[in-house]
């Protein structure tokens, strides 16, 4: 399978970068501080989601804001300890991408955003971050405001995302998505086409865009 796209719209935690272990230690510390049961705290879902929408599903609106400060400071602190590291696949298929060609695309806030992707040299030209959005995936804006900034049309953008509501969104856009079963099984996965990981794929750059096909 070819897929054919003018630019390349990309999800981090999970897709790019697994931080997974320092989510789980970080909210959890946050969700003591604030006093959430693990009951309540089960109920939620995290993934792939800003952490403004997370805290507002358990907090009451006006300490919402200053809990989002707080689990912001958790995982930006965590970072160095350890806390991300590079998928199977990351560097070698950026690598073949031209840097106005993809675009990084996360539920995280760009502080959170940047110190992650720093951590492992990954430096996009362009990032679309929760700062930058009034509403976030499911709904397309994110993925939008992606293909916007790039200066491409959305039907000529693929998105790659391992979470549901990622996938949601990419093709609530319009969009081609492929999906990574780095976090959810395959089975899980809603896509116009699903891999175990960036491993799995390869990318051409040609004078029409960017050929991606599957590795054989």
């Amino acid at each position: 399978m070819k897929i054919h796209a003018q630019a390349l719209l990309f999800d981090n935690d999970g897709t790019l970068v697994s931080s997974l272990e320092s989510v789980r230690r970080c909210w959890t510390r946050w969700a003591g501080e604030y006093g959430i049961t693990a009951q309540e705290f089960a109920r939620v879902e995290l993934h792939g989601r800003p952490a403004a929408e997370i805290a507002a599903d358990l907090l009451p609106a006006g300490r919402v804001p200053e809990a989002v400060a707080r689990i912001e400071q958790f995982e930006v602190e965590d970072v160095p300890g350890g806390g991300v590291h590079l998928l199977p696949g990351t560097w070698e298929f950026l690598d073949a991408l031209p840097a106005d060609r993809w675009a990084v695309v996360t539920s995280a806030t760009r502080r959170l955003a940047e110190a992650r992707l720093g951590a492992v040299g990954i430096l996009p030209k362009t990032l679309v971050a929760a700062d930058d959005i009034t509403r976030g995936k499911p709904d397309p804006e994110p993925y939008l405001l992606g293909a916007r900034a790039l200066g491409v049309d959305p039907a000529a953008c693929v998105v790659f995302e391992d979470a549901p509501v990622g996938l949601q969104a990419g093709r609530a856009a319009g969009m081609t998505t492929v999906a990574l079963a780095t976090t959810h099984r395959a089975d899980e996965l809603d896509a116009d086409l699903v891999v175990t990981d960036l491993s799995a794929l390869s990318a051409l750059v040609t004078e029409s865009g960017v050929e991606i096909s599957v590795r054989g």
